[in-house]
């Protein structure tokens, strides 16, 4: 546990300069832009102009600004996005907290950071950034409704709320039977084949619908776009951070790419088998049992955070990937689709997620 602690940490804080600098370079390749190329070879260099401009920036404080409001709400947006890396496992035996209510305390935690939110746009006395603070939490708070719904059809699948408990059941240490597709009826035992037959978005037919509804709900949730209203510049100027300079405004940066990093890692858990191996036993090729490694040894610890940060990172990178292609929605467009689309699919997939689970058993 205390050597999961720092290793999420710096895992958190160095996918900050790593994901600027993709985001940079995917954004350049697909709208064919030169500037991440300019600063040093390969446009490394930009990352770290970036950092002394933050570093040499004014600490301001508005004159009108509710000053506790407005020092506090960084740290706490900041606290409580971290905090949520807590109860993630990444490998079969590193885990923070291997909480039996992991899945309830990270839909808390994550939850807590509207609070944070509020305080910037209201302690910054700026009717822009309140606005932006507004918008923000009511998109966050609405997208939480299918979002909390996705994840409880994993948990009902599972009869689980322990991170770590559902990651051992999408893999070859799968405690209970998996059948292909979830089909009982067909008869085909795939625990001992392993890999993405055992994933969740696999066990379940509706899993797989589910994991794409809860994707689109953490763009929302991150304020990525298409779903950045808050952070409108044609609309509110910058949102809730409109007045922060320096390196309060490079926490709140922070806690943006650290949110983006955490809903990764919570998706490749619950529907992408987390530090499980993609790669099937196929007959005598046992790819499954070369490239996981039993629980307890050093290979298994290896190769089970190397497959859960690569499906992070795809993750990461898909997000940025849809930032880049599609143009920013309306305000009534996204609660349209939160409240009308979203939110009736979440709620049938939970009632088909308990039926199957009773007709499955």
């Amino acid at each position: 546990m205390f050597l999961a602690i720092p290793i999420f940490l710096a895992v958190a804080s160095g996918f900050v300069v790593v994901g600027v600098y993709t985001e940079r370079k995917v954004s350049a390749f697909m709208q064919d832009r030169l500037g991440p190329m300019e600063t040093g070879k390969w446009g490394l260099l930009q990352l770290f102009a970036d950092l002394l401009k933050l570093l040499q920036k004014e600490d301001i404080v508005p004159t009108g600004a509710d000053r506790r409001l407005f020092l506090l709400a960084p740290a706490i947006i900041f606290a409580s996005v971290f905090a949520g890396f807590a109860v993630l496992p990444l490998t079969p035996d590193l885990q923070g907290s291997n909480a039996d209510v992991g899945v309830f305390y990270l839909m808390a935690i994550v939850s807590f950071d509207v609070v944070g939110i509020l305080m910037a746009g209201w302690g910054s006395n700026n009717k822009y950034s309140l606005f932006g603070a507004m918008r923000s939490v009511a998109q966050i708070i609405s997208y939480e409704i299918p979002l909390g719904l996705t994840i409880l059809c994993v948990v009902m699948i599972c009869q689980t709320l322990n991170l770590q408990a559902i990651s051992f059941q999408q893999g070859i240490y799968a405690q209970e039977t998996n059948y292909l597709f979830g089909l009982k009826a067909l008869g085909v035992d795939v625990t001992g084949w392993g890999g993405i037959f055992a994933w969740n978005i696999l066990r379940n037919p509706f899993l797989l619908i589910a994991y794409v509804v809860f994707f689109i709900c953490t763009l929302a949730e991150s304020n990525r776009a298409p779903f950045d209203l808050p952070e409108g510049e044609s609309e509110i100027v910058g949102g809730f951070h409109t007045e922060y300079s320096g390196m309060r405004f490079a926490l709140l940066y922070l806690s943006e790419y650290a949110m983006m990093l955490l809903v990764s890692f919570l998706g490749a858990v619950l529907f992408l088998g987390s530090w499980n191996t993609p790669l099937p036993n196929l007959g005598p090729v046992r790819l499954a049992d070369w490239t996981s490694g039993a629980p307890g040894t050093v290979w298994g610890n290896l190769t089970g955070g190397f497959w859960l940060l690569s499906k992070v990172f795809l993750a990461v990178l898909l997000q940025m990937w849809v930032r880049w292609t599609f143009p920013r929605i309306r305000v009534d467009q996204m609660m349209f689709l939160c409240w009308k689309v979203l939110t009736p699919l979440g709620l049938l997939l939970l009632l088909a997620s308990g039926v199957w689970r009773l007709l499955m058993v």
